[in-house]
């Protein structure tokens, strides 16, 4: 029904919005003014003047943080709650749950200058640490469905690191931290006036606080702009991540996360991850009769290996994909100044899976039966994405503004099993009690989807804007959740998961203070699950709930506080049966009710900056039945920085200050009960920065 009220009121709406029209500037701040963000419209535009949650972490924020993890950063703000795995894993939510499984990743859109780092539908739940987020200018979270610019996977909202632009640079930073854990940040860059180049790179080693757990990471991006004597911008670059790490599994027990001993250890230390990334990019800007026209070819490769320590028989997965994409965009002013945007997004992209279990099954004498060694999955999928979207925003005299967009998507699936098909082993032998493992035939599918939004904004005063935002988002099914399937699954007839957004939303600012107040309601369908016989299914429709609050203010020329408070209530809203119960109407596992923090910062002195940051994380329930739950905690973190002279700054952060016993992420299991990656106690990190140039 949403759909059919948006798509009627968008044309309505846009031929009444085409007659001639005053528009009107936002009053606010200077600060806020200032801002400028690409993910709503992917390109740059002031944050006063956007009709959409969106929550921006610029340069000075992030060079106080010095994020070891993303999570440090993407947590400060409204409606974002990352939990952190083992070394650079995680599980994050934006406005939801904290989603886990094979499909989890595509409730969010993660970039890097407006590139998605995975395709669509061969995402995953750590994807972020491709991100260069270490040496990012600024990271840009939209909370709610993305826009028209963007397609499957933003369903509750996107991450955008945006990479510094290119010129003159050259810094250095060396940082040292507890248990053999060092770090290098750098930049070097040249303006030769119409062309600018910069690289920037970083490197991570870590033994790791958990036994057999270190990291090894390092990133480098190259980036240049070029205007051409015909005034053609070229815009682009490369980014190339690697990782190497050891991981730790869950801590199993009640409260194990409290036991000093415990907590320290791995019961996987055969556990690791493998992944290198690489990203290559050309933004082409050229306005031709009054037209910005924006072309952005690109090419995308990821490479993974890892065990899934976590499965029964610690298979080993090995993934990759390669993707030739373009978005293309027009953007015009009209005679009566609204704004009009129309483009295309194409894609093409080769993926590969493969599963390998190099030993035999251990534990219980069905899972033996159950589970063969050698091959269970080696397929390989092609998929072509296409995408059309209009945005049109005007600005009448009466202080009204209006935002329209839409976004009509199809993706297709080429799906070649490159074994026998069926459920037997990789020779065809069946097992005992039938093998876990199912291989579809040959395949195509294809998903169609329409997301419509339409936004209006008033100005209530100089100081203070009212916003409304109806809008659609969707993913289709990702590969894994149609193609890797188990027990008698042999096919997987799965609907694109849809979510409807409303909100309302209230943004101030003023000379040396700010706020934001959001209310959110939205319905999720068609959500794809696992279901107790181990099938993919289109069987889980949900109802997300909340408040978002967020306010700065300049207690006094040299202190100032920023807070951000949630609340949200996330429940299943179908009648669907789990551990012998009915859950509908129970809280979504891993969806607190309130977390937020608050911080406090002293600026005694040009050359000295401290905060104090109190991170808040209320309790939730581990488990669909609500039986088990964690109950939440309260970490200190302290950063400063002190200036030393016009070339060299000096940093100590130190973290988990009380030393608190916590755990990044609880969880629980039919087979285990409780289990936890317990937090790392109080750690300090020293850096010294050097500006060379």
């Amino acid at each position: 029904m949403i759909r059919k009220l948006l798509v009627s009121s968008i044309a309505v709406s846009t031929a009444v919005a085409a007659l001639p029209t005053m528009a009107q500037s936002i009053a606010g701040s200077e600060v806020i003014n200032e801002i400028e963000v690409v993910s709503t419209s992917r390109r740059s535009e002031g944050l006063a003047d956007i009709n959409a949650a969106v929550s921006v972490l610029g340069s000075r924020e992030l060079n106080l943080i010095a994020l070891t993890h993303y999570q440090e950063a993407l947590d400060r703000l409204p409606g974002v709650n990352v939990h952190r795995n083992n070394g650079q894993e995680s599980l994050a939510s934006i406005r939801s749950p904290v989603f886990t499984g094979a499909g989890a990743c595509g409730e969010f859109l993660v970039a890097e200058n407006g590139i998605p780092l995975r395709a669509a539908g061969f995402c995953n739940v750590n994807e972020m640490f491709d991100a260069h987020s270490e040496n990012a200018q600024q990271i840009e979270v939209v909370r709610g469905p993305g826009s028209a610019f963007w397609g499957s996977n933003a369903v509750h909202g996107l991450i955008n690191v945006v990479l510094p632009e290119p010129g003159e640079v050259g810094n250095l930073r060396l940082e040292a931290g507890p248990r053999g854990s060092y770090r290098v940040r750098g930049a070097l860059g040249y303006d030769y006036g119409n062309f600018k180049q910069a690289i920037y790179f970083n490197g991570q080693d870590e033994e790791g606080y958990r036994d057999d757990s270190g990291v090894d990471q390092q990133k480098v991006s190259w980036l240049y702009n070029y205007i051409t004597e015909n005034g053609t911008e070229l815009d682009g670059g490369f980014t190339i991540s690697n990782l190497n790490q050891e991981t730790a599994g869950f801590v199993v027990g009640t409260n194990a996360y409290e036991d000093s001993t415990l907590r320290e250890t791995n019961p996987n230390p055969e556990a690791y991850r493998d992944s290198h990334s690489s990203r290559v990019w050309t933004r082409i800007t050229q306005e031709v009769d009054g037209w910005e026209l924006v072309l952005t070819p690109y090419w995308r490769e990821v490479n993974m290996n890892f065990i899934q320590h976590f499965l029964p028989g610690q298979p080993i997965e090995d993934f990759e994909h390669r993707s030739l994409g373009l978005q293309a965009a027009g953007y015009r002013e009209l005679d009566s100044g609204a704004q009009l945007a129309i483009g295309i997004d194409i894609e093409d992209t080769n993926g590969a899976l493969k599963q390998f279990q190099p030993n035999p099954t251990q534990g219980s004498f069905f899972l033996q039966n159950s589970i063969p060694q050698g091959r269970h999955y080696d397929f390989e999928v092609e998929a072509r994405q296409l995408a059309g979207f209009i945005n049109y925003e005007t600005a009448f005299d009466n202080g009204w503004e209006v935002s329209l967009g839409l976004r009509l998507e199809s993706i297709k699936y080429y799906y070649d099993n490159l074994m026998i098909d069926g459920r037997t082993d990789e020779f065809g032998v069946p097992c005992r009690f039938g093998c876990r493992y199912n291989r579809p035939a040959d395949r195509n599918d294809g998903f169609t989807n329409i997301a419509p939004k339409l936004g209006l904004s008033y100005e209530l005063n100089e100081n203070a804007r009212l916003q409304l935002r109806v809008q659609q988002g969707y993913r289709a099914p990702q590969a894994t959740e149609l193609y890797r399937l188990q027990n008698n699954q042999s096919v997987a007839d799965l609907e694109s998961v849809e979510l409807d957004s409303v909100e309302l939303a209230v943004t101030g600012s003023g000379a040396g203070w700010d706020y934001s107040a959001s209310l959110y309601h939205m319905d999720k369908d068609n959500g794809i699950f696992q279901n107790s016989a181990r099938e993919n299914v289109n069987d889980s429709s949900t109802r997300h709930r909340g408040l978002e609050l967020e306010f700065g203010r300049d207690i006094t020329d040299n202190l100032s506080i920023r807070a951000v408070a949630n609340y949200a209530k996330h429940t299943y809203e179908n009648s669907r049966i789990s551990g012998g119960i009915d859950i509908e109407g129970n809280d979504v596992d891993t969806a607190p009710n309130t977390f937020g923090n608050v911080r406090l910062t002293w600026r005694p002195t040009s050359a000295l900056v401290t905060e104090l940051e109190w991170v808040n994380m209320g309790d939730y329930y581990t488990n669909p039945e609500n039986t088990a739950d964690y109950e939440g905690h309260d970490l200190l973190n302290v950063r400063s920085q002190y200036i030393l002279n016009e070339d060299v700054t000096l940093s100590l952060n130190i973290m988990n200050l009380t030393d608190e016993k916590y755990a990044e992420r609880a969880d629980w299991t039919t087979f285990t009960g409780d289990r936890y990656f317990p937090g790392e106690p109080i750690r300090a990190f020293f850096a010294v920065n050097w500006n060379f140039r």
